[in-house]
């Protein structure tokens, strides 16, 4: 867990990192531009994180490189259709340029790919190469944008900088996992399985990104980029913890140790989250200091926004368990919790403590009922609603 910890908080660092020179240098408008994309850029990419969990589960269960790897490039092959598909919608629906949209969304077939390497690394238990991948997914995808930002490029070129680090570091991932061994059990993982784990990394997803989004739609263009900006708080308190999750997965997926990983997940996930929103409470006053007096309003928020991504990262807990032992239909609840606060964002939140406020409320909600249904059903032993082996014709 140390290692994987390491790993993703380099990664992440160079994420939140990216927002600091973005938001002085975009300015707020421009930096709620840039914001909006990467959350479009982050729900595309639902298939890379479906993907990999089961790919993860699959090895776990004896599945072959090689059937795995294909089934890697099949998923590529949509996220690369859908992203050429959407690339007009994103433009319209956030108001940005074709162009900006393109370079957030070209980056999806490309985290696929990496997606898959990843897997078979975490269901191997390589947790050290694991590691590796993860910071050096999330350096390269940075610093070539700072690059263009430091340029004077706009939004949408700094995230093709972005995709073509991640296209490098797949490519370099897959030397690292190494030949396909033609070996396995004959166990062959459809695309169905992918799909119902999309569903809910896509529930997931959404939740993290739908206030990003609405606020970018339905508040001015300064109070969304100061929404934004306090929003990078809730994904470090997100993120942060996630390797918590990546360790502890494959346990989740051994029906023999299931209820105590998760038990074990989510109770480290609270105490993490728990910690986080304290400090985030004593680090509001840097906010002006560190990307300028503009930001103000948000030091006092800033615990919200964090407490929301703790909430949220106790629901990928509870999420990726329910992946893990195929109990997907647990995502209805997030999906409810969706539409709640799309409904609630809609009709009363009209400012940016409104906005927060609906944000925390839904997300430690949904995250407290979807936690005790899996620590039940992990604990019941509840039967897969698919417990046969997945295989192609």
């Amino acid at each position: 867990m140390t290692m994987v910890t390491v790993g993703a908080m380099t990664a992440n660092l160079a994420s939140y990192l990216l927002h600091l020179p973005a938001g002085r240098w975009l300015g707020p408008a421009g930096y709620g531009e840039f914001a909006s994309l990467l959350a479009a850029q982050l729900v595309l990419a639902v298939p890379a994180l479906a993907l990999q969990t089961v790919v993860a589960r699959e090895t776990v269960h004896g599945a072959g490189v090689a059937v795995l790897r294909h089934l890697g490039y099949r998923c590529a092959a949509l996220a690369c259709l859908a992203a050429v598909l959407l690339v007009p919608v994103v433009a319209w629906a956030l108001d940005t340029s074709v162009a900006g949209a393109f370079g957030s969304l070209v980056t999806a077939p490309l985290l696929v790919l990496l997606a898959a390497e990843q897997g078979l690394l975490q269901g191997r238990g390589r947790f050290g190469a694991l590691s590796v991948v993860l910071a050096a997914a999330g350096i390269a995808k940075v610093v070539p944008a700072v690059g263009v930002l430091a340029a004077g490029g706009g939004p949408g070129a700094a995230l093709f900088a972005g995709a073509i680090g991640t296209g490098l570091v797949a490519l370099a991932a897959a030397l690292l996992v190494g030949r396909a061994d033609g070996g396995g059990d004959g166990r062959v993982p459809t695309a169905g399985a992918v799909l119902r784990a999309s569903q809910v990394q896509l529930a997931l997803i959404a939740l993290t990104s739908l206030d990003l989004l609405l606020a970018r739609m339905m508040l001015d263009a300064d109070s969304a980029g100061l929404y934004a900006l306090g929003a990078v708080a809730t994904k470090v308190a997100f993120w942060l913890p996630q390797a918590v999750g990546v360790v502890l997965y494959p346990r989740m997926a051994n029906p023999a140790q299931s209820a105590a990983a998760v038990r074990a997940a989510l109770a480290v996930l609270v105490a993490i989250g728990t910690v986080l929103v304290a400090g985030a409470a004593v680090c509001g006053p840097l906010v002006p200091l560190l990307v300028g007096d503009v930001y103000r309003p948000v030091q006092s928020l800033l615990w919200l926004f964090a407490l929301q991504g703790a909430c949220l990262a106790v629901l990928q807990g509870a999420l990726l368990s329910a992946i893990a032992g195929d109990r997907t239909h647990l995502a209805f609840v997030a999906w409810a919790g969706l539409a709640v606060e799309a409904v609630l964002m809609a009709t009363v939140a009209s400012t940016l403590r409104q906005f927060v406020a609906v944000a925390v409320g839904v997300a430690a909600v949904t995250a407290a009922a979807v936690a005790v249904l899996a620590v039940r059903a992990a604990s019941a032993g509840t039967p897969t609603h698919d417990t046969a082996p997945h295989r192609e014709r």
